[in-house]
């Protein structure tokens, strides 16, 4: 069935200035055509009447969002209806992923999944929540669906890759609107707990793909297991072109139940964040090495999530703490500080408990909440949210 929920139409403009976001036994080769599929693009916002955010003044990027020491507070959610400007989706259930699709800065529209019942939406700034696809999955031990990425060639074929759990292994698959899911890389590890995995295109024509360890640490460093690793793999899951190993899909070990993956825009810097039994961390991820030295790590485990590389500063939302976590960057990618800790009521709105991130501009990205699995969720939740870039700073809080 179609779910459409309607929600305040919302006529901001949104373009931002730039600143200075084992075998393969189970693969499958199919048909990427995506048949009887009708595509138009994502019809251009117009000025309509509505709830309107109160824009910086001339010079600065327009976000949707109000400014600080705004003096009049948004109303709380009234059911399913979010009159936080920059909610753009509300009343799903528990979305641990997020896919921005392309635009010209003028809309948002987001592949929003759903980490229990499978759901993929199609949810934006001026539009229904859409049921984009429904992909069978299995939730229990922490998995389900818990990654979603454009395909690399996505302005073509038109296709989305998931990341899932099903009865007998973790998997990445491919589909289409409306369209029934495919295997693409089968019989990754599966376990009673350590099933989150996490998808990025790479920027270079390949897909990124973190796995968990499924409960078992050791697999994490077994060369001939798909747990607790990076992949790379191409649209059909084999090994990616340029591997350090040209026969293997690993291009790095060590994970135990990952977050998130991001990169800069231009792929030329990756991460993974990772949530270990005695700490969080975050990795800069270097093709052939493994993951044995963090770029940061959090001994408070705040449940380390998705990520965006804003170029000078790393975000990290935080499912556990819910909050985002921006680590300041060098010149050269290190992290140089502690991170400055944002959206979490005290510095910024917080939106409880955050796990899908994925930047739209260098300047906006949009995320997702996980408050009804063990948060604290109000009558709208679970939601979309775009989040805006917070200012760079020196390092945070302690």
């Amino acid at each position: 069935m179609i779910v459409r929920t309607r929600q305040p139409r919302r006529s901001w403009p949104l373009a931002l200035a730039a600143s200075g976001v084992l075998a393969l036994s189970g693969c499958a080769d199919f048909d990427d055509s995506a048949a009887g599929q009708n595509w138009e693009p994502a019809p251009e916002l117009s000025a309509k009447a509505g709830p309107q955010p109160q824009l910086p003044e001339a010079g600065t990027p327009a976000v949707p969002s109000r400014p600080p020491g705004s003096p009049t507070p948004v109303p709380p959610p009234d059911g399913c209806t979010d009159y936080d400007e920059a909610v753009i989706a509300t009343c799903l259930d528990t979305v641990a992923a997020v896919a921005a699709l392309p635009t010209d800065g003028s809309s948002v529209t987001a592949l929003a999944g759903e980490r229990r019942s499978g759901r993929v939406l199609l949810v934006g700034t001026d539009a229904e929540q859409t049921e984009f696809a429904t992909i069978p999955v299995v939730a229990t031990g922490d998995g389900g669906l818990t990654g979603l990425a454009l395909s690399p060639t996505y302005a073509e074929d038109r296709l989305v890759f998931a990341y899932i759990t099903t009865a007998t292994d973790n998997r990445v698959v491919r589909f289409a609107e409306g369209q029934p899911p495919k295997p693409v890389l089968t019989g990754i590890p599966k376990g009673a707990k350590g099933n989150q995995g996490a998808l990025l295109t790479d920027g270079k024509g390949a897909l990124l793909v973190a796995t968990g360890a499924a409960g078992d640490p050791a697999a994490a460093r077994d060369p001939g297991s798909l747990a607790g690793k990076v992949l790379r793999i191409d649209a059909a899951g084999r090994p990616a072109p340029d591997n350090p190993d040209p026969s293997s899909p690993v291009i790095a070990a060590g994970l135990h139940s990952p977050g998130g993956l991001c990169k800069t825009e231009d792929g030329s810097r990756l991460w993974v964040t990772d949530q270990a039994p005695d700490r969080d961390a975050v990795y800069r991820i270097e093709p052939g090495e493994d993951l044995t030295a963090p770029a940061w790590t959090w001994p408070g485990r705040p449940g380390v999530a998705g990520c965006t590389d804003w170029k000078d500063m790393l975000a990290v939302a935080t499912s556990g703490e819910g909050n985002v976590q921006a680590l300041p960057l060098t010149g050269d990618g290190s992290v140089g500080g502690k991170p400055q800790v944002t959206m979490d009521g005290n510095n910024g709105t917080s939106y409880g408990r955050l796990d899908g991130f994925d930047p739209v501009t260098p300047e906006l990205a949009v995320a997702s909440t996980v408050n009804k699995a063990g948060g604290d969720p109000v009558s709208s939740d679970d939601r979309v949210v775009l989040i805006v870039r917070p200012p760079s700073s020196g390092a945070g809080r302690d």
